[in-house]
C-alpha cells in the first residue's frame, strides 16, 4: 500500500524546483501525493527564510499540526529547505513534534531519513556545513544538489519548467541569508544542464526558465574553457520542442553585452529581465553591500535599452533598511519613475538572524514608516505598470497558454465561460476566454483591456499559423476581470 505524502512549498522558484525533485524521488519509493495534510502519512514543508513572513507562515502551519500529531503519533512531520538550514535545532525546540529537518543541500536524503524515523531511530537531521565550518571544498560538497529527477505532475503546468544552472551565492548582501542557507556559488556542468533540458523537452516542456541566485553570474570552468550563461543559451536554444527560454534572477553588474546580444539574436529567448535594484540610494546600497551604485544601474539600463529596445525589466526593492532616510527613499522613488519597471516586488525590511545586517546594523526605521513607504512605492509602480499596459491596447501578442485563470469559470449569456491565462514573451500576464484544449499552445491574442498587472484580450481567429488550425470556439468579446 502506498505511503501518502503532503508537501507544501513556501518561497521562490528554487523551492518550487526543489519540491518537484523531492516528490519525484519519493514517488520512486512508493509515495503518492494528497492535498489534505490530515490524510497524509508524511507531511513536509519546503521552506523559505528570505523574509520573516515566510518563516512565520511555516511555524503557524506546524502549530496547527500539534493536535494531529498527538492523535496520530505515527504520522511523520518534516521541515525542508532554507529554514531548516538556518534555524536547525530551533525548529525542534519550537515544534518538538517535528521528526526531521533537511537542508537544501541534503534533499536527496529525504526518503532515507523518513524511513529511519519510521523504523524508530528518532529525530533525524541532515544539514550542510556553515560557511566557516570546514575547507572550501568540503563546504561546497555539503551544499550540492542531487541528480535531477523531474516530475511533470509537480509543475504549475507540464509545458513549463525550471532548470537550475547554479546553486548558492557569494555576494553576501548584508540583509540576505541565502549565502548561508544555500552555500557557495557553484555553476553546474553545462553537459548536465543540456541533458536535463533535453529531458524536459522530451517530457513535452515548451518553456524553460533557467534558475540561479544571480543567474547571469553563471560561470563553469573546465580547464581553460569557461562557459557563460550566454553560451548556455546558444546551446539550449537548438533543442527541438522548446519554444521559449527565460532566466532569473540577474545581478546588475553581470548584465554583459555578450548576454544581451544572445537574447537579441536568439528568437526563443524571452525579452524579459528581472534585475533587482533594491534601493535608489548609494548610501543604502553600500550598507546593503550590493556591489554597485545607482549610476552603475543606470548604465546597465541604458545597455539593455540599446541592445533590447522592447525588453521588459522588473525589479526588487527593500524599503526601510537600516538608516534609510526620507531622502534615500526619494532616490528609490525617482529610480522607479525613471526606469519604468514592468513590475516590482517590494518588501519591508525584516531582520534575518545570521546576516551581517542583524549583527552590525540597527533596525532603526519605524514600522509605520516602512509601511507608508511600501504603500507609496507599490502605488507608484502600479500606476506605471497600468500606464505601460494601456499602450498595448489593440496590439496582438503571442501567448503561451498556461491553463485556467484564478477567475476560471464565469457565467455568460450562453452558459459557463472558461477564462484562460498565459504569458507573453515579455512575461506579461494575459487572460482571455477559450477552451482547455488550448492549454500549452502558443496563440495570438489581441489586447482589449488591462489592469496594472494583467492584459485582457481575445484570441485572434482566422490566423493562418499551423498552431491555430483546430481552434475551438473562441471569445467574441473581451474578458473582464
Amino acid at each position: 500500500m502506498p505511503q501518502l505524502l503532503y508537501l507544501e512549498t513556501v518561497g521562490c522558484q528554487m523551492n518550487v524546483l526543489d519540491s518537484e525533485m523531492v516528490v519525484a524521488s519519493l514517488r520512486r519509493h512508493g509515495y503518492e501525493l494528497v492535498e489534505d495534510p490530515s490524510a497524509a502519512d508524511t507531511i513536509l514543508f519546503n521552506t523559505c527564510s528570505v523574509r520573516q513572513h515566510a518563516e512565520e507562515k511555516v511555524y503557524s502551519a506546524l502549530g496547527k499540526l500539534r493536535r494531529l500529531k498527538q492523535k496520530h503519533p505515527e504520522k511523520i512531520i518534516g521541515v525542508l529547505g532554507c529554514m531548516a538550514q538556518k534555524d536547525q535545532q530551533l525548529i525542534f525546540e519550537r515544534a518538538p513534534y517535528v521528526d526531521l529537518i533537511v537542508g537544501p543541500g541534503q534533499l536527496s536524503q529525504t526518503a532515507d531519513l523518513i524511513e529511519r524515523v519510521r523504523q524508530g531511530d528518532g529525530r533525524q537531521a541532515a544539514l550542510s556545513l556553515g560557511r566557516r565550518d570546514g575547507s572550501t571544498e568540503s563546504i561546497r560538497r555539503s551544499h550540492e544538489t542531487f541528480d535531477p529527477l523531474r516530475d511533470p505532475e509537480m509543475r504549475p503546468t507540464p509545458f513549463q519548467a525550471y532548470l537550475r544552472i547554479q546553486i548558492g551565492c557569494d555576494k553576501f548582501c548584508t540583509y540576505c541569508v541565502v549565502p548561508m542557507t544555500r552555500g557557495p556559488e557553484q555553476g553546474r556542468p553545462p553537459e548536465e544542464i543540456l541533458a536535463e533540458a533535453r529531458l524536459l523537452a522530451d517530457q513535452g516542456c515548451k518553456e524553460i526558465t533557467l534558475l540561479g541566485q544571480t543567474v547571469n553570474s553563471y560561470r563553469y570552468r573546465d580547464g581553460e574553457r569557461t562557459t557563460t550563461l550566454a553560451d548556455l543559451l546558444y546551446k539550449i536554444h537548438d533543442i527541438d520542442g522548446l519554444m521559449r527560454l527565460k532566466f532569473v534572477t540577474n545581478y546588475p553588474k553581470d548584465m554583459s553585452r555578450e548576454l544581451l546580444q544572445a537574447v537579441r539574436d536568439l528568437p526563443k529567448c524571452s525579452t524579459y529581465l528581472h534585475v533587482p535594484l533594491q534601493s535608489g540610494s548609494n548610501q543604502v546600497l553600500q550598507r546593503m553591500k550590493r556591489g554597485y551604485t545607482v549610476e552603475d544601474y543606470r548604465e546597465m539600463m541604458q545597455r539593455i535599452r540599446d541592445w533590447l529596445p522592447g525588453a521588459a525589466v522588473s525589479s526588487d526593492f527593500i524599503v526601510g533598511f537600516s538608516g534609510e532616510t526620507d531622502e534615500d527613499f526619494e532616490g528609490t522613488v525617482q529610480m522607479v519613475r525613471e526606469c519604468r519597471f514592468k513590475n516590482s516586488f517590494i518588501f519591508k525590511y525584516s531582520v534575518r538572524s545570521g546576516t551581517k545586517a542583524a549583527e552590525r546594523l540597527p533596525d532603526d526605521v519605524p514600522e509605520e514608516v516602512k509601511r507608508r513607504r511600501n504603500h507609496q512605492l507599490l502605488a507608484l509602480q502600479d500606476a506605471i505598470s497600468e500606464e505601460d499596459n494601456q499602450r498595448m491596447l489593440g496590439q496582438t501578442v503571442e501567448v503561451l497558454v498556461e491553463g485556467p485563470s484564478k477567475a476560471a469559470e464565469k457565467s455568460g449569456a450562453d452558459g459557463p465561460i472558461l477564462q484562460l491565462t498565459g504569458r507573453t514573451m515579455c512575461d506579461r500576464i494575459v487572460v482571455f476566454d477559450g477552451s482547455l484544449r488550448l492549454v500549452g499552445e502558443l496563440l495570438p491574442v489581441r489586447v482589449a483591456d488591462c489592469t496594472a498587472h494583467t492584459l485582457i484580450g481575445q484570441v485572434v481567429t482566422g490566423h493562418a499559423g499551423p498552431e491555430l488550425h483546430a481552434l475551438d470556439v473562441l471569445a467574441s468579446s473581451p474578458v473582464r476581470v
